[in-house]
């Protein structure tokens, strides 16, 4: 028997059904960190304040050389872990529930959205979240409204070009570009 709590069943990438008896517990979460994204997004007046509320949201402080524009967007917060002087500018989206780490140096444009989250292709049981984490190494840069999916690893110095789609990881040091994203050049 498993003795572990939904979130921690979540963080090892265990799938999650709609019908799981902790399922409330999740919801309740997910409500507090709507709760909180709103609050941030209609009275942060400057990056120091957005800083301190996201800070609120995954559970620990944000280095003080990282700066996120709102609005910013997340259904849960606590597996998002961000590293130092990273930008992340307006209207990105981070579906977390799978884990996104970005590494120190990352660069993402206006309305990148991040999901670590899928659903099961079978119709009976698409109300199943599959969860698998996104890595985007250091000093990457993730153009306007690119999409980067579940299961992702994004590689050191890698660019993602404005609003392409990723479903596969992405080697150091390359550019990629497209839906679905191909390599379009080497740096």
């Amino acid at each position: 028997m498993n003795n572990q709590n939904i979130f921690q069943r979540m963080r090892a990438g265990e799938p999650i059904k709609k019908d799981d008896k902790e399922y409330d517990t999740f919801m309740e979460a997910v409500a507090r960190t709507i709760r909180l994204c709103s609050e941030m997004n209609a009275s942060a007046t400057d990056v120091n304040q957005v800083r301190t509320k996201l800070s609120e949201i995954i559970g620990e402080a944000i280095d003080e050389s990282t700066a996120i524009f709102p609005p910013f967007y997340t259904n849960f917060g606590r597996f998002i872990k961000l590293g130092k002087n990273v930008f992340i500018n307006h209207a990105c989206s981070f579906l977390d529930l799978g884990g996104i780490t970005i590494e120190d140096d990352v660069m993402l444009g206006p309305r990148v959205n991040l999901t670590s989250e899928n659903h099961p292709l079978d119709p009976k049981d698409r109300k199943t979240v599959i969860l698998q984490p996104i890595l985007i190494k250091r000093n990457a840069w993730i153009g306007a409204n690119a999409t980067i999916l579940s299961g992702v690893t994004i590689g050191e110095n890698a660019i993602v070009a404005a609003g392409a789609v990723v479903r596969k990881d992405v080697p150091a040091n390359c550019v990629v570009a497209g839906v679905p994203a191909k390599i379009v050049k080497e740096i």
